[in-house]
């Protein structure tokens, strides 16, 4: 009887149901609401002031404001470069956050403070409008109106009393409309020498607040508390007319203008010490004056000579004689690692007559500290023939930087010869199947020579410049060049691969003079490599 009872209930449950969903399905075609209306869709001069206003805030600022200009493609700019500005600006965040958190958290007796987790999430910041001001002075003065809806996901962890709680930010909102003054501008990269920030009105700040998974936020009376606190608190510091500042440049050197030249011949060294346990070192010259921001130069490398004579001639532009000096270092160049420095001085501009040629012998010291006893070791000598000439007038000859790619070969070269130079300035996109820490291995005329290894990193940049002294031009020779990434593990089953390669015909670097182009690997997906290379010649 139970059995029957069980097979009919079965039936039972199986009949209502499909009886329900058949009456449900006609009821609902069949049984329309009478009462909704097609929408009706007016223009706006037809619509009341009080529709108008519950519309206002959606219109943007652009249309409300003829002042403000839109900006869309500010926008789209930060739409591609978030995903690389939120780990720049996180990282950034971190390094000014770790001091001051270890400075405070002795006085509260906490043990640590850490960031678990810290993301400005996926959702970049959008500039509904912006205002530019003209004035008449060297400045300028741009009024963003910035939102912000973010998906942050900041979790920071503290440790205290053998305890652990972690406090996480979630569901940021952030409206503000910022005053930004770029002044005084100046002559010199990025062109302007401060940035002032101030705040036109309170920004609106919004956020939740977890600790130990429950929302401190959703507490009666803490939420407008918190957000209150905030508001009162950044406009306290920021609101105009009190105001940001953060120093680019130093005004009264960037307004400098270039007055003159300094010749710098590099003769010679001698007496240099071993740095190489078997053999001799291989010494090359960086120089630079200080207070520049252009890069060091570079003298060839000598190799196995603790007396090298190199013969080499630069100029640079100097813009204040007075202030500037010739910073000289020696270094043994090595094919793998860092390149050990064997010393190094200072000639200040001040010493120097103008016109007036003048031969220096210095001994290289460890570093510029008078009170430093491990200057007094003899470290060797170095020679060079210094000449400051003035500017007769106020502006820089055109294209001045470029023209100490004057390239003055080395004393030496053979007769028809000349000088192949290698610049290795970066590759892109390469990866490996088992590791990429990519090198490149140059192969040219039966000679190895290498680049500093990169660890983890699919677009390396290595800027290392390589010289071959040849008796005749290349017109016939080929140049291999090979991307290489190399285990940093002991006892992996894959300790080498290659990351793709390229070879090079060099007729045209020969017809040319100079080529600097972005070469694509030979078995690698998409690996590109950008090289220059020049051919100098005495004539």
């Amino acid at each position: 009887m139970g059995f029957v009872s069980t097979i009919l209930g079965f039936c039972g449950f199986g009949i209502g149901v499909s009886c329900g969903l058949t009456i449900g399905y006609y009821l609902f075609i069949y049984f329309q609401p009478c009462d909704v209306k097609d929408p009706v869709i007016r223009p706006l001069v037809e619509r009341d002031s009080k529709s108008l206003q519950q519309l206002l805030s959606e219109i943007p600022l652009w249309v409300k404001c003829p002042d403000y200009d839109r900006v869309d493609w500010l926008n789209k700019f930060l739409e591609y470069m978030w995903p690389y500005l939120d780990k720049a600006i996180c990282r950034t965040a971190k390094d000014i956050a770790a001091p001051i958190i270890a400075e405070q958290i002795p006085k509260y007796k906490i043990d640590s403070v850490e960031f678990e987790t810290l993301t400005l999430g996926s959702l970049p910041p959008t500039f509904q409008g912006m205002k530019v001001y003209v004035t008449e002075e060297k400045e300028l003065i741009m009024e963003p109106s910035i939102k912000w809806a973010a998906n942050p996901n900041v979790t920071v962890a503290v440790k205290a009393f053998g305890l652990k709680a972690t406090v996480q930010v979630v569901d940021l909102q952030v409206f503000a409309a910022p005053r930004i003054t770029l002044k005084p501008l100046v002559p010199s990269f990025p062109c302007f020498a401060n940035i002032f920030v101030s705040l036109m009105e309170k920004p609106h700040v919004d956020f939740g607040l977890k600790l130990l998974g429950a929302d401190l936020m959703s507490i009666r009376g803490l939420y407008r508390f918190v957000q209150e606190t905030i508001k009162d608190q950044v406009a306290n510091m920021y609101l105009w007319p009190k105001t940001l500042e953060v120093q680019i440049l130093d005004p009264s050197k960037a307004m400098k203008k270039p007055v003159g030249v300094l010749h710098v011949k590099i003769l010679r060294a001698m007496n240099l010490k071993k740095k190489d346990l078997l053999g001799a070192s291989d010494p090359y010259v960086k120089l630079k004056l200080t207070e520049s921001k252009l890069p060091s130069k570079k003298t060839p490398v000598r190799h196995k000579n603790l007396n090298p004579e190199w013969n080499e001639e630069f100029n640079m532009v100097v813009k204040d004689p007075e202030s500037q000096a010739l910073e000289l270092s020696v270094y043994d160049w090595e094919q793998i690692g860092k390149h050990d420095k064997m010393g190094m001085n200072v000639i200040p501009l001040k010493d120097l007559t103008p016109d007036e040629s003048k031969t220096m012998t210095l001994n290289l010291l460890k570093n510029m500290d008078a009170n430093d006893a491990q200057n007094d070791k003899d470290r060797g000598q170095i020679m060079v023939e210094l000449t400051y000439k003035p500017f007769k007038e106020d502006e820089l000859p055109k294209d001045f930087e470029d023209n100490d790619a004057a390239h003055k070969v080395p004393e030496g070269t053979p007769p028809g010869g000349g000088v192949l130079v290698i610049i290795v300035h970066e590759a892109q996109d390469v990866e490996g199947k088992h590791h990429t820490n990519p090198y490149v291995k140059i192969l040219f005329k039966g000679e190895e020579r290498k680049t500093k290894q990169v660890k983890k990193n699919r677009d390396p940049r290595w800027g290392e410049e390589f010289t071959f002294v040849l008796e005749e031009p290349p017109v016939n020779d080929r140049l291999h060049m090979e991307v290489v990434s190399t285990s940093t593990r002991i006892g992996l089953l894959h300790p080498k691969e290659t990351l793709g390669y390229v070879d090079i015909n060099l007729s045209d670097v020969v017809s040319n003079k100079r080529i600097n182009e972005k070469y694509h690997l030979i078995d690698s997906k998409n690996g590109r490599l950008q090289v220059e290379l020049q051919w100098r010649t005495a004539s």
